[in-house]
């Protein structure tokens, strides 16, 4: 790694911690996935705090056939993951003139493993990882303005643009292999901005969690149980003002609600 980009790393860990923005990134953009991966696990090792779980999110064509992967991955500190109550509104801290979004997601938890387990190779494999699938939400969150529009690589070097987990209800276990069919509809202030379903998200909320032990494995972090997996926003990302409330309805699931604020 590159002095030029641990002081990266350094800048978003201190604006993160300070809760300041920052107006243009801070040092040289990583050219690569494998770059931006570097940047992302010297910030982890600033922090010197536990993981909770991580985001898994979609990188679009052509980029995706450019850098080599359809998807990229970002970690969420253990402090950022917060139980949702039935029927209130969580309340979530960004930074003012920072990036803001909530997304509609299926929350999966690893499971206990005993020795060395062979990565799961499809959906029948993945069950054997996982022992709990919740409802939730992706608060994607960044001090840096322009991560999402600056590509790929700047979104996973700053933490891949995550501020935090919310998780909801559970999602019966009778319809954990049928999580592609259930219609997710979410809204800001009451207006409608996304009904999907997983079956548009590349193999599913199952195939992320696959995407993301593979990713692990390549930067040597060894998977932890009881972390959870933020699979993939359902209805897309949508970019929240403070003070908006961003609602997700999961059919015959229930729904969760976070508000942002600075």
């Amino acid at each position: 790694m590159t002095g030029d980009a641990r002081a990266v790393a350094r800048a978003f860990v201190d604006a993160r911690r300070s809760r300041t923005a920052i107006t243009r990134y801070p040092g040289m953009p990583p050219a690569s996935l494998a770059a931006a991966y570097a940047i992302q696990d010297e910030a982890l090792s600033l922090w010197g705090e536990p993981v909770g779980g991580w985001k898994v999110g979609r990188i679009n064509p052509p980029l995706d056939g450019r850098l080599g992967a359809d998807r990229l991955a970002g970690p969420a500190l253990a402090r950022n993951i917060i139980e949702s109550r039935d029927g209130a509104i969580t309340r979530f801290p960004a930074i003012a003139g920072g990036f803001a979004a909530g997304e509609s997601e299926f929350m999966v938890r690893l499971a206990p493993l005993q020795g060395e387990a062979r990565l799961p190779r499809n959906d029948a494999e993945t069950f054997d990882w996982v022992d709990d699938v919740r409802i939730g939400l992706e608060i994607a969150a960044s001090p840096y303005a322009a991560i999402n529009i600056d590509g790929p690589c700047v979104t996973v070097s700053d933490h891949g643009n995550n501020g935090g987990l919310i998780l909801g209800a559970p999602v019966p276990r009778d319809r954990w292999d049928k999580l592609q069919d259930i219609a997710v509809r979410s809204t800001i202030d009451g207006r409608e901005v996304g009904v999907a379903t997983a079956r548009d998200m590349l193999d599913g909320p199952l195939g992320a969690v696959r995407f993301l032990l593979a990713n692990l494995k390549a930067r040597g972090i060894a998977p932890q149980a009881g972390w959870w997996i933020s699979t993939g926003a359902v209805t897309g990302v949508h970019e929240l003002a403070p003070g908006q409330t961003f609602r997700a309805v999961f059919d015959g699931c229930g729904e969760i609600a976070c508000r942002v604020e600075v």
